[in-house]
């Protein structure tokens, strides 16, 4: 789990031509995703950020040991779509009854009696609530809200969480990208996301 990386933003397209570009921010406070520090791609390049505006950054790329800035628009627009992972043992604990989404995956899904159902396969989050869907151990899949009501016991330690599956659930189809830390809603709606980080990145030279 301590290797684990989870998605805190992603580059978007480039803005002007000093190498500025967009970035989508996953954390509670989108300026507080400067504070992690060095953020990784999947193939482990090292990227900080400075905000300029409002969800504007100048990118940084560490090469050789050093921040090197990117500085035209053609090297930014080669970053497009480029998601920013921090590993898992970076993160501060969750407070009771928070959990990192991606702590979910994997857990095995139990029913009040303690059968096996199956697993949680994917956290969606359609910004109204979390959803997990549930691998079947029989085939198939089960999707259902994140709630106390729903998903009444979660034990990260044994890897288990016990689920009520209502009647019925509505899903959208499409779901965005789910930010990291969520609070089980004890109705459909709310939820909190990643705590804030007030630490500043280091200007680099």
């Amino acid at each position: 789990m301590p290797d684990r990386l989870i998605l805190l933003g992603v580059i978007g397209r480039a803005h002007g031509v000093r190498g500025q570009v967009r970035v989508t921010s996953h954390t509670a406070d989108p300026a507080a995703l400067t504070g992690y520090g060095p953020l990784s791609d999947p193939n482990g390049r090292l990227f900080t950020l400075r905000w300029v505006g409002d969800g504007i950054a100048e990118i940084f790329e560490t090469t050789g040991g050093h921040p090197v800035k990117v500085s035209d628009r053609t090297a930014a627009e080669r970053l497009t779509n480029t998601k920013l992972f921090i590993k898992r043992d970076r993160l501060p604990p969750a407070d009771d009854d928070e959990y990192y989404l991606a702590d979910l995956i994997g857990l095995v899904a139990e029913d009040a009696a303690g059968k096996r159902l199956g697993t949680v396969a994917v956290v969606h989050d359609y910004g109204a609530g979390v959803s997990l869907e549930i691998a079947l151990d029989d085939g198939g899949s089960l999707i259902l809200p994140f709630t106390v009501a729903c998903v009444p016991v979660v034990s990260i330690e044994t890897g288990r969480l016990t689920i009520a599956p209502p009647d019925e659930i509505d899903v959208p189809e499409n779901a965005d990208a789910a930010p990291p830390l969520k609070r089980r809603d004890r109705t459909q709606q709310g939820g909190r996301e990643m705590p804030d980080h007030d630490d500043d990145v280091e200007e680099a030279a």
